[in-house]
């Protein structure tokens, strides 16, 4: 009997690719759709029954493919997916993940209103895609999940050792630094079918395939922004902020100011409201104070950062380790000195000075390609 898998499938190239690739392999797979809000006036609802034998009944909201748009978990993109799995002739399902995406929302806005810089893809996987996604597949019997995601997991040759999460072939399309915070024990139930695949390569096979998806493009934004407005969605999500106050230079003499400090990240340069003879930048965000500093591009760098609530994916570390570190998704990981100085705290001091070390992003680090682990950076 071939193993059953649950795929997310997102209605883009890379989950549609996916689906046809595990069919390839000889999986049983179900798609899955993962809606983000409140099912819309038109959505309707179907009674669909698991196949695996003696699963319960389950009640799916369906999207109606003429709904409005409900950010990226859009009824298009339902629509899109729905006719991928009927083209590959594999079941499918929308679920509304409305308290998960809620939770994501929530961490999304407490992040900016404290002054740091949130991560919420790595949220959700975390929570999301790798929580209730796995949670989802054990009600149905299934044994694996699969996502999109450009990445890979490597096993060994033995019963002994425990899997690996390696970075995409395509590295500019590498998603492992999302991908940490996996709970170390589901590795092995996890597939990547797109990760040994160049993005190109990837969209040639799905036209060959016949997928509609093909030459769509990849969405750029946070999943529940759509328009990029993060001020906006902040506004409407917790109402007006008193937020608004200084921008001041490093040493705190005032230069101007701003409307809120939810509209700055560390290393802005653009937009800041105010004129210099050369370029500056944002260096700091004071959530208490309400001030936005800044300064000149070296006073963006860094040698040493401090991260907590860690997540290890290989086991028995050493106190203290070389090691690749990246300290956001497009960072080139830096040769750095990783130190455990708690259960969870990590300090990590780079050999060359790195720039807009943000607190609130995640620090991710490699031993080559394979992910050890990381942290939120202080």
């Amino acid at each position: 009997m071939a193993t059953r898998v649950i795929l997310a499938m997102s209605g883009g190239v890379d989950s549609s690719a996916a689906a046809h690739l595990l069919k390839q392999q000889g999986y049983e797979v179900i798609g899955l759709f993962m809606r983000s809000g409140v099912a819309e006036e038109t959505a309707c609802t179907t009674t669909a029954a698991a196949s695996t034998s003696g699963a319960a009944t389950a009640v799916l909201p369906v999207i109606n493919p003429r709904s409005n748009k409900q950010g990226c978990c859009s009824a298009s993109d339902a629509a899109d997916a729905r006719r991928v799995a009927d083209t590959l002739d594999i079941p499918f399902h929308a679920l509304n993940f409305q308290d998960a995406f809620a939770r994501i929302k929530d961490y999304f806005a407490d992040e900016y209103l404290a002054g740091r810089t949130p991560n919420p893809c790595v949220m959700c996987n975390n929570w999301l895609k790798f929580g209730r996604l796995w949670e989802f597949a054990k009600q149905v019997g299934a044994e694996k999940i699969a996502t999109g995601h450009y990445a890979q997991i490597h096993t060994g040759d033995s019963a002994d050792d425990s899997p690996a999460l390696i970075r995409g072939v395509d590295r500019s399309k590498d998603q492992s630094y999302v991908l940490f915070g996996i709970d170390r024990d589901l590795l092995k139930n996890i597939l990547f079918p797109i990760g040994g695949f160049e993005k190109p390569k990837l969209r040639a096979l799905a036209r060959e395939a016949g997928i509609r998806t093909a030459d769509k493009p990849d969405s750029q934004e946070i999943c529940f922004i759509p328009d990029n407005d993060y001020s906006g969605f902040l506004d409407r999500y917790r109402g007006p902020q008193e937020t608004a106050g200084e921008l001041v230079d490093t040493a705190g003499n005032v230069v101007g100011h701003h409307d809120g400090f939810q509209n700055f990240t560390i290393g802005q340069r653009k937009g800041l409201g105010v004129t210099f003879g050369s370029p500056r930048f944002v260096v700091a965000i004071e959530a208490d104070t309400r001030r936005v500093v800044i300064g000149l591009k070296e006073d963006l760098a860094d040698s040493q950062l401090e991260a907590d609530r860690l997540n290890w994916l290989v086991e028995d570390l050493p106190t203290n380790f070389r090691c690749l570190a990246k300290i956001r998704y497009r960072h080139t990981a830096a040769a750095a000195e990783a130190h455990i100085v708690s259960e969870d705290r990590l300090r990590v001091t780079f050999d060359d000075p790195q720039y807009a070390i943000a607190p609130g992003q995640a620090v991710v680090l490699y031993d080559g390609d394979r992910v050890l682990g990381g942290g939120w950076i202080r």
